[in-house]
């Protein structure tokens, strides 16, 4: 009884993580640019107990294994899904939204680069003393260009118009002035899998990356790549949580729970009743 109520037990934490997850997914239902993670389950390693001879092949027994195996319960696995989330028309000049669902902007957070999906971008005074503008995040984080470096705008344009290869060119006030223009930093992720969540819709990558190089995991669409970042301007990415499935799943993970809960009450039954007979 006590293993069983063990494998209870173990399965019960996991499923508590599942349900979490679900919880934060129906949470960023209306985050603009964010990506449900998905949930699903494994079986932990099996013990074999032999609690029998060969000698019972003589009784009928020479088709199935011989003794018992008991399992120790279940583990939770979580991947990102980065399937397209719809379209929200905004016709705001700096909202942009990526049209294929593996690309990210680039933005500088405490020195670290990370990613993002959400495109709702603003603009910010520096903090030197000029009149130029930072390109920032609605967080306040800055948006790096293709070459990793902050964009920085002269106070002197009149307008920001983005073309649809990432491309931000701001047009001057005066005919005869040159406009400013910068590419985004974009990169395409090759592996998802290795992402991690930080919060405030911001990705990184995870830290142990095995024998893997970066260059393996993310591509940086500059140059030649150039044309294969797909972005509309004036419209955001909503999320892609779908409600439906998410309550579904948010049902059976509670009625898991609720069995796994019960098989514990009885295997204390259980051992009441066998604590009694002694």
């Amino acid at each position: 009884m006590l293993r069983t109520m063990i494998s209870a037990t173990n399965t019960m934490g996991q499923l508590q993580k599942q349900l979490d997850t679900i919880g934060h997914n129906l949470a960023n239902v209306d985050t603009q640019g964010y990506k449900r993670t998905q949930t699903g389950f494994s079986e932990l390693v099996r013990q074999q107990f032999n609690n029998q001879t060969n000698e019972a092949d003589e009784i009928g027994r020479s088709g199935t294994e011989l003794g018992i195996t008991q399992g120790t319960g279940a583990k939770l696995g979580s991947s990102l899904v980065l399937t397209q989330g719809s379209m929200k028309q905004t016709d705001r000049s700096l909202d942009i939204a990526f049209t294929v669902p593996n690309q990210f902007l680039q933005i500088d957070v405490d020195g670290e680069t990370q990613y993002t999906r959400d495109g709702a971008l603003y603009l910010a005074p520096t903090n030197d003393g000029t009149n130029r503008l930072a390109l920032t995040t609605s967080e306040g984080r800055a948006v790096l260009d293709e070459n990793q470096n902050p964009i920085v705008f002269e106070d002197s344009f009149k307008e920001l118009q983005i073309s649809q290869d990432g491309t931000i060119t701001a047009i001057p006030r005066n005919e005869g002035d040159m406009p400013q223009v910068f590419g985004l930093g974009v990169v395409q992720v090759d592996r998802p899998q290795l992402l991690v969540q930080n919060g405030h819709n911001r990705y990184s990558l995870n830290n142990d990356l095995g024998e893997l190089q970066l260059n393996d995991i993310i591509t940086y669409l500059e140059g030649a790549l150039r044309g294969d970042v797909s972005m509309q301007q004036g419209a955001l990415e909503m999320s892609n949580v779908d409600v439906a499935k998410e309550m579904t799943d948010l049902m059976v993970s509670q009625r898991s729970y609720q069995m796994n809960a019960k098989t514990i009450t009885m295997g204390d039954q259980m051992m009441g009743l066998i604590n009694g007979v002694r």
